[in-house]
């Protein structure tokens, strides 16, 4: 409570946020200057030139085109098994939200032979689809089902979260007022839990952009941005993977900054709040 956050006590507060603000600048500078010396040491127009490319545009499309398929199909299947978690008293509960993080530590290349070994042609479900002449890999139902892979987690681990901090006394409330199971889940559940559901997603969507290991091992072709950039710097080194790098980069942070700009439409910002409160700390 404020109100025990005197004068003395903000003058430790604030030499403690110093040592902490000196700690956590050592962290963000491994986290920024990276992506701040791509921007200031890039040849723009060389890597625009780059990016016009017919491969790089088909690259492009194929990444934009397969996340978009797997966002889309993580949020329709993801939203609801982060509700069933959060509010179902399943047996063994522990283990099945263990089983939704387990993807989020299989290494990339691990992820890919596992799925390889599952929907491949010689695998349990790949080989009969092979045998039919429909392929499951090297396609884009094999990018989707990498991209989804190492990216549900996210959707479901925001799901569970955003669910669990809605209150149940107000969802039972709007089922005493006659709203069935469905609208309380639509009216009540679903809107005080997508803040952090949608910022969930957009990680995912993001997560999804950058895949890489799992990728190349399930489905090298077609090229999605990052086996093209891996591609470009195995035949041309740092020169021709850069412009690569800078788009999905820039990919990147503008679905970062999206996601901030919306807000204002999703309640997003609800998440972020606890920013809001370090300034009461400094009056």
């Amino acid at each position: 409570m404020t109100p025990y956050l005197n004068r003395p006590a903000n003058r430790h507060v604030n030499s403690l946020l110093w040592i902490f603000g000196f700690l956590g600048l050592l962290l963000l500078l491994d986290l920024v200057l990276p992506i701040a010396n791509l921007f200031f040491t890039s040849n723009w127009t060389a890597a625009s030139a780059a990016l016009r490319q017919p491969e790089a545009l088909q690259a492009l499309k194929v990444s934009l085109r397969s996340s978009g398929i797997a966002i889309l199909t993580m949020t329709l299947l993801g939203v609801p098994l982060g509700y069933l978690l959060a509010r179902a008293k399943l047996p063994f509960q522990r283990f099945w939200i263990a089983l939704v993080f387990l993807p989020m530590v299989v290494p990339d290349l691990a992820g890919g032979i596992l799925l390889l070994r599952l929907f491949g042609p010689y695998g349990p479900i790949g080989h009969p689809f092979d045998a039919r002449n429909i392929a499951l890999t090297n396609n884009l139902f094999g990018i989707v089902l990498v991209q989804m892979f190492v990216s549900a987690p996210f959707v479901v681990a925001s799901s569970l979260a955003g669910f669990s901090s809605v209150d149940s006394e107000l969802e039972s409330a709007a089922g005493t007022l006659g709203d069935s199971a469905w609208q309380v889940f639509c009216r009540v559940s679903l809107p005080l839990a997508w803040p952090g559901i949608f910022i969930g997603i957009i990680l995912a969507w993001i997560r999804a952009l950058g895949e890489f290991g799992a990728t190349l091992v399930m489905a090298y072709n077609p090229h999605t941005l990052p086996v093209f950039l891996w591609v470009k710097f195995e035949s041309e080194g740092l020169a021709g993977a850069q412009p690569i790098a800078l788009c999905l980069v820039l990919l990147a942070v503008i679905a970062a900054g999206a996601a901030m700009n919306l807000n204002r439409f999703t309640g997003a910002a609800d998440v972020l709040a606890p920013v809001g409160k370090a300034t009461k700390w400094e009056n």
